[in-house]
Order: structure tokens, then C-alpha cells, then sequence
């Protein structure tokens, strides 16, 4: 027990002694030891190093889940060290969501069959972001987190050990001082006892010091290994990302070459040849431009049906446009409704206009060469009804 306290007791003077030295040092009473430039240098980068490492992860876990509540539930489920409840993403929700009102309109149907394709689109894109999430949590936010609750904390706490090996330090250089001071005014030789204690006190804090202040220097040193590793951390983010956005485009490319096929059997024959309301047809102008694989088709003249031919008029088979292709001349034709061309070679319309027609050899049937002003490009002769 009488150890004890006298431990006690010495451990209450050198805290004392510290928070002494500190207070000296903040009011400018007292010296304050400093450290290398080297050292300062690495401290600055670590600390650097912390503060990005804690941005770049905090933007990624948005980025990988912009729900704040879920992450919220996460990190809960993360603490209890408990498995986080599997629910289906945004992506999926809206899958499973085209696929069910694909079924209640009917899969036999163009609208419920186009519903259903994109809703198993949709689903198969979910199941790429998921992916994607996953590998970038392991490849990616794993390391980050693991330096901040690991190598990073073990710097502090080094750090924090070499800032109170500065103070006893310097502690012991003042007293080292003030018995210097005191044996210069005395001629006692406890005087002299006391300065030989003191000088061999700043001996041992000196020694005690520099060994902290190495471990801290290889400590700070091996950020460059986090840094090197951080990197080919971000190497496999950017493979993770690459791979997901190349899932997804493919994806998307096979449901426009699913939806054109089935659009191409459909023939959408104009109600009349009259033009929209200006408002109507910049809407549907804008909706096709956005899906521009999935414009208005072009119909063969064999598609068309036998009685339709009548309300076609010199538009359809034969007549007119049979002359043309025979004479190889140009004609002016008027356009019966709207057209949006679905690649660079072919010229968009518009109703009522008025355009300049010609064959050109080994062109399909179905296509005439178009020309407005400067402006040429294939058109579909079931759009266009000639002049005479």
C-alpha cells in the first residue's frame, strides 16, 4: 500500500510538472522544444492524409448509397455486428414493377411485351449495381476505413506519447536551469547535488524523447505505403465502375435491338394527312429524339394491307413512285406526317413541307433520296405523297 501511494504520488507530480511546462509554454513563459522539419513535415501529410482519407470515403459511401437513412441502418446493423437485411434496389423495384403491369396488360400485347423486356432490363441492371457496390466496399472502402481505425489511430497515439516526452523534456531543461541559476548564488554543496540530479534527470528525458520521436518518424513514414496502397485501391474502383457502366450500356443496346425488332412488325399508318397541334408534335418530336432506336419504323410497301391502298393514294405501290425509280429524274412531294430520323443518313420531316425526292440505284424500295436546301438524306416513301 505504501508503494502504491508513493507511485501515486510521483505519477501526480509529473502530470502536474506537464500541465505546469504546457501552461508556461501557451502564456510564452517557458522554452518549447522544437520538432525537425522533417518530422513536421510527415506530421502535416498524416494528418493531410486523415482528413482526405475521411472526405473521399464519406462521398463514396453517398455515392454507392444516396439513401441516408439506409446508411444510417447500415452502420446500426454494422455496431451489432449483424447482417444487413437483403431488399431489392431502385433499379430492381422498378424491374419487378414494368414486369407485373407487362402481365396485367397482357405479354401477347406491343405495350405489355415492351413492359416486360424493360422491367427484366431494369432487373439485370440491378443486379450489376449490386455487384458493383459490393466489390467497391471490399476493394475500396475496406482499406480506407481499415487505415483511419487502424495505422492512423496508432500514429495518434504515438503522437500524443511524444508530445508528453517534449513536455517532460523540457520540464526537466527548466529545472535543469533553475538549478544552474541556484548553484551560481550558493556555495552549499546541496546545491551542487541538486544540478547533478537535474542534469542526469534531462539525460534520461532527452534519451526517452528521441527514441519516441523515431518511432514516430517510421510511423509517419509508412503513410507513403498507405499511399501506395490507396492507389491501387482507386485502381480497382475505377475497375468496378468501368465494369458496371459497360454492364449497363450493353444491356441497354439489347433492349433497343429487342424493342426496334418488335416495333418494326407494327405498322403505325398516320390517322390523316393533316398535321398535329404544334404542341403534340414537338412532345412526340422530343420523346422520340430521346430514344432514338426506337423511332417511327419504316414500313415495307409488301406490309401493307390490301385495302389500305385506296387511302395511301400514289403514296403506295406502283404509279408514281414506279416512274421515278424508272426515270431516274426528281420529283416534288409533300410529306403526309411527321418523321424523326433514326440515324445520320436518313433526313427527318415534317408534315405538309415540301421536299425534292430522287432514286438512287441500289437504294431499298422502300427509301427514296430527299433533299431541303442543303439538307439530304434518306425518307421512307410511305411518309410522302407526290406532286405533280
Amino acid at each position: 500500500m505504501d508503494f502504491n501511494v508513493k507511485r501515486l504520488a510521483a505519477d501526480a507530480g509529473t502530470f502536474l510538472s506537464r500541465a505546469v511546462q504546457f501552461t508556461e509554454e501557451k502564456l510564452g513563459q517557458a522554452e518549447k522544444t522544437e520538432l525537425d522539419a522533417h518530422l513536421e513535415n510527415l506530421l502535416v501529410r498524416a494528418e493531410n492524409t486523415k482528413q482526405w482519407t475521411e472526405r473521399i470515403m464519406r462521398q463514396t459511401e453517398v455515392l454507392l448509397q444516396p439513401n441516408p437513412n439506409v446508411r444510417l441502418e447500415e452502420f446500426v446493423y454494422e455496431k451489432l455486428e449483424k447482417k444487413v437485411p437483403t431488399r431489392m434496389n431502385n433499379h430492381e423495384l422498378l424491374g419487378q414493377s414494368m414486369i407485373d403491369s407487362g402481365n396485367e396488360f397482357g405479354p401477347g400485347t406491343a405495350y405489355g411485351n415492351a413492359l416486360i423486356k424493360c422491367g427484366e432490363t431494369e432487373k439485370q441492371i440491378g443486379g450489376a449495381e449490386r455487384e458493383f457496390i459490393q466489390s467497391s466496399a471490399i476493394n475500396f472502402l475496406t482499406p480506407f476505413r481499415n487505415f483511419l481505425d487502424g495505422d492512423f489511430k496508432t500514429i495518434l497515439k504515438e503522437r500524443k506519447l511524444l508530445q508528453v516526452k517534449r513536455l517532460d523534456l523540457d520540464a526537466a531543461k527548466t529545472r535543469l536551469k533553475k538549478a544552474r541559476m541556484a548553484d551560481a548564488r550558493a556555495v552549499v554543496s546541496t546545491y551542487t547535488d541538486t544540478c547533478s540530479d537535474a542534469e542526469q534527470e534531462l539525460r534520461m528525458t532527452q534519451s526517452e524523447f528521441d527514441r519516441q520521436a523515431e518511432i514516430t518518424r517510421l510511423l509517419l513514414e509508412g503513410v507513403s505505403s498507405t499511399h501506395a496502397h490507396h492507389l491501387r485501391c482507386l485502381n480497382d474502383l475505377v475497375e468496378a465502375q468501368t465494369t458496371y457502366y459497360a454492364q449497363c450500356y450493353q444491356y441497354m443496346v439489347d433492349l433497343q435491338k429487342q424493342l426496334g425488332s418488335s416495333e418494326s412488325c407494327v405498322y403505325h399508318p398516320p390517322l390523316s394527312p393533316v398535321s398535329f397541334p404544334s404542341s403534340f408534335s414537338n412532345n412526340n418530336r422530343s420523346s422520340v429524339s430521346d430514344a432514338a432506336s426506337i423511332s417511327v419504323p419504316t414500313i415495307p410497301v409488301s406490309a401493307s394491307l390490301p385495302n389500305m391502298s385506296a387511302g395511301l393514294g400514289s403514296a403506295t405501290a406502283s404509279g408514281g413512285f414506279n416512274e421515278l425509280r424508272s426515270s431516274n429524274s426528281s420529283r416534288k412531294a409533300r410529306v403526309l406526317y411527321d418523321y424523326d430520323a433514326a440515324s445520320s443518313s436518313e433526313l427527318s420531316l415534317l408534315a405538309d413541307e415540301v421536299i425534292t425526292v430522287s432514286n438512287v440505284p441500289g437504294m431499298d424500295s422502300d427509301w427514296l433520296m430527299g433533299e431541303r436546301g442543303n439538307q439530304k438524306g434518306k425518307v421512307p416513301i410511305t411518309y410522302l405523297e407526290l406532286l405533280n
